[in-house]
């Protein structure tokens, strides 16, 4: 297996057009042949998706803080074998990762291009500045000697001035810098979002035509074949694929759809590796679990949205229900957790009744963010593993609780710094779930 070639594309700071921008950009080196796929860097359920629109190739994330260095490797492995270049997407500012002590961070873009060795392509949205850009690029080239910043690209250009202004003023600061593009600011730079971030995109409407849009606006204002020869193979040598997490039974009934969008490849794939089969239901269509499942996985993604379905899905909540009652494990992840719980109430205060198997209410209407990586230690023993194992995951969800039950809690649980913090979810039997989203085992 040989090492793959890559390219970061990192920005200073989110808002800067990462997103769309990587995508226009698989998708203008498709059209030309090039077998491209693609990582996102972080925890990241939605824009994965896009990028396997846009390349026709999964994508998969690599999580410096939440992923031993082996699944990050197996992760590379599986990229390149697929794949002649890759490109990674960033999180937040280059720079910009979880607090883990005091003054130092980590699971940044910038660590991730330490780890791998690809060189990066930083993205400088021009709005609002013009020559002190220079001054910027200059600042972040300088601010890590593990990393090498190869390229810049320029987003929302206002005019044939601006770009003078700004281009002069780079080459002056860093003459050996790639100024690979100049993008105007357009519509075809754009992409509809919601309170989780972009809307998914088996929901974004004319995404095909979108995406052949802003890859036609790519061509026309980077210079790809310079992009391209900056790619270098990757530093960390690609290893076997390594399952994230233990399966939660020999055959797993897995929700999905609008409701049910948020499960990471990498665990489902694992899963497979592992012997398991894997079957679809969609909650929506009020289609219950198979009833051959020894187990029903229920991921995260936008239950608030669909109160009114979901409660009137008689076949999909009695499903739940009977896999319950004949013993299958039933695991819910933030959404899937909701569904699981007793009712939930929408952004209108509404409440829609669900499953009812575990002793929970939560509210869409009392809106709080909650967001951060998380250590989770099983506080009971299930086939993830048996109790006290630990784990590496994330939370981000609007909803809250508005009533529990006493119960016994799935995970003890400390933030990024390893600071303890309230326990997370409910089991019940074999009925299980929390808030938390998990993202790989953690190492020994």
């Amino acid at each position: 297996m040989s090492p793959a070639a890559g390219l970061g594309i990192a920005a200073p700071a989110s808002g800067s057009g990462k997103t769309i921008v990587t995508l226009a950009l698989l998708r203008a080196l498709r059209q030309r042949g090039l077998a491209v796929a693609s990582a996102k860097v972080g925890p990241d359920y939605i824009d994965p998706a896009f990028h396997a629109a846009a390349s026709g190739r999964p994508c998969l994330n690599l999580d410096g803080w939440a992923m031993r260095p082996a699944t990050i490797a197996g992760h590379l492995g599986a990229l390149a074998d697929q794949a002649e270049l890759i490109l990674c997407e960033g999180v937040m500012g280059l720079f910009d990762g979880a607090l883990v002590a005091e003054g130092q961070n980590a699971g940044s873009t910038a660590d991730m291009a330490a780890l791998l060795g690809w060189p990066v392509i930083l993205l400088v949205d021009l709005k609002g500045q013009a020559a002190s850009a220079a001054a910027l690029v200059e600042g972040f080239r300088r601010h890590r000697s593990d990393i090498r910043i190869a390229g810049v690209l320029f987003n929302r250009v206002g005019s044939t001035n601006h770009r003078i202004m700004v281009e002069r003023a780079c080459r002056a600061a860093c003459p050996d810098l790639a100024l690979l593009g100049w993008l105007p600011t357009s519509p075809a730079l754009a992409l509809p979002d919601r309170h989780l971030g972009l809307v998914p995109a088996g929901e974004t409407g004319h995404l095909e035509s979108r995406l052949e849009a802003a890859a036609a606006l790519i061509a026309q204002h980077v210079d790809l074949h310079r992009l391209i020869d900056l790619a270098r193979p990757s530093g960390l040598a690609p290893g076997a694929a390594q399952p994230p997490l233990a399966p939660l039974g020999r055959h797993i009934a897995v929700a999905r759809d609008a409701a049910f969008a948020f499960a990471y490849p990498a665990v489902l794939d694992g899963w497979r590796q592992a012997g398991t089969t894997l079957s679809w239901f969609s909650p929506l269509a009020d289609q219950a679990p198979d009833a051959t499942a020894d187990a029903v996985f229920l991921p995260g993604g936008y239950p608030e949205l669909h109160g009114g379905r979901l409660a009137a899905a008689d076949a999909f909540l009695g499903g739940l229900r009977a896999a319950a009652a004949r013993g299958a494990w039933i695991y819910g992840e933030c959404g899937g957790y909701m569904v699981l719980g007793d009712a939930i109430e929408d952004a209108d205060g509404l409440s829609h009744r669900m499953a009812g198997l575990l002793p929970v209410t939560t509210s869409f209407a009392q809106r709080r963010l909650h967001l951060g990586y998380r250590r989770l230690c099983l506080a009971a023993d299930t086939p993830l593993g048996q109790a006290t194992a630990s784990f590496r995951g994330h939370e981000f969800h609007y909803s809250s609780i508005t009533a529990e039950a006493a119960g016994n809690p799935l995970f003890l649980v400390s933030d990024a710094a390893g600071r303890p913090a309230a326990a997370a979810g409910r089991i019940d039997g074999r009925v299980m779930g929390s808030f938390m989203h998990l993202v790989d085992a953690e190492a020994d």
